[in-house]
């Protein structure tokens, strides 16, 4: 049976009445830049996640930066990152002149590694100001975590870390939307636990734009305007700058789908979990719980609803080329996020990392596999996806 990894024709199919007339009311008004679409979803995000502002952008990679920018890092600063994600995360550092600092993963959840990150900076001097600085001698101004797969990271550990050295947190939430985490302080959701949340509607993320689109979202209201600021080129009123920005304004197109799609994203999530549910069952009565490694899921009996959303179903499998030929050839979707972590990669050889400086984030990057997990994946494909991987390596 033939699987793809992703099918976003199914969601459409039901949705697609209600798209056209929302496109056609904006194709009449002729009203395409910010204005009320945009401010609406900006709204219907900061009910859905908790914030207290959003801020539509053009990307997910955007709401990095901008939240970078909003922050004044520059060059001969440096931000505190994983090496395990999207190269936008990393990406974005670079292109504001600061260094990445990449700390390594935790093995089971994928996420930045506290200890690890705690180790780190207790190892960092201090410059005059009292900030901690980098082993290359660069100011550490922000620690940025991501919450892979849909998965957040341990957050009470990096806020706890991150107000002891005084570090604002910029969470790259790009995978991570309606994600919760079971707080000491009661439930956070993804995004709005640090000092900025930052969003991808890339249209293969669980909400998916119809296009690039993205959003930032912060607690601090003098920050929300200045990224308000910063993504209209800097002007807090038409030609007049008192800073330098760019053009990182969401569409009311995009925005408007998003709003339409958002109050059926918790019941996507939830099919998500029960797909997710029947892999497990279906890998154990293949035997096959012994040979690979299912995701973990260290909220599952912390009663949260989404305390995974499952982006990506992730896989730790011995000779995983191999089998990725072999699905390959029984046309089944599979994918490989990421294949080489981000201080191995060419780009940033001038941060000066070898091969062995991050052990798990580069085992991961040679043993993980993701398979289709969307919401409306068939028990019948599911089936199939663990048929063709016991065929590998029975």
């Amino acid at each position: 049976m033939q699987v793809p990894l992703l099918d976003l024709k199914q969601q459409y199919v039901t949705l697609r009445e209600q798209i056209r007339a929302e496109v056609d009311q904006i194709m009449d008004s002729q009203y395409f830049i910010g204005g009320p679409k945009v401010e609406a979803f900006e709204r219907a995000i900061c009910e859905y996640t908790g914030a207290n502002h959003a801020i539509g952008v053009t990307s997910g990679t955007d709401a990095l930066l901008i939240a970078l920018m909003a922050l004044d890092v520059k060059a001969g600063d440096a931000v505190v990152t994983t090496p395990y994600t999207f190269f936008a995360t990393a990406g974005s550092i670079a292109r504001v002149g600061a260094d990445a600092v990449f700390i390594d993963i935790d093995p089971k959840t994928y996420n930045l590694s506290v200890p690890a990150l705690r180790a780190y900076l207790e190892g960092c001097k201090k410059n005059p100001q009292g900030q901690p600085v980098s082993h290359a001698g660069k100011t550490i101004r922000a620690i940025m975590p991501v919450h892979l797969y849909g998965l957040c990271a341990d957050m009470d550990g990096i806020l706890e870390v991150a107000s002891q050295y005084g570090l604002p947190v910029i969470e790259d939430s790009a995978q991570a939307l309606g994600a919760e985490f079971p707080g000491r302080n009661g439930k956070g959701s993804a995004g709005a636990m640090g000092d900025f949340g930052c969003y991808s509607f890339f249209p293969s993320k669980n909400l998916g734009a119809f296009g690039d689109g993205g959003m930032v979202v912060c607690k601090d209201a003098a920050l929300a305007d200045r990224l308000r600021a910063l993504r209209n080129h800097g002007g807090e009123r038409r030609y007049y700058h008192k800073m330098i920005g760019g053009n990182f304004r969401l569409d009311a197109l995009q925005a408007a789908v998003l709003a339409i799609k958002l109050p059926h994203l918790d019941a996507w999530s939830a099919q998500r979990r029960r797909n997710a549910a029947l892999y497990h069952e279906e890998f154990a009565k293949a035997g096959l719980c012994e040979k690979v490694t299912l995701p973990f899921e260290p909220y599952a009996d912390s009663g949260l609803k989404n305390h995974h959303i499952f982006n990506q179903f992730i896989l730790r499998v011995p000779d995983r080329d191999g089998l990725c030929e072999h699905l390959a050839k029984a046309q089944i979707g599979h994918a490989i996020y990421y294949p080489l972590s981000l201080h191995m990669q060419e780009c940033f050889a001038y941060l000066g990392y070898e091969e062995g400086d991050l052990p798990e984030a580069e085992r991961a990057a040679k043993e993980t596999i993701a398979l289709p997990i969307y919401p409306e994946l068939t028990p019948e494909q599911i089936h199939a996806v663990v048929e063709g991987i016991a065929g590998f390596y029975k």
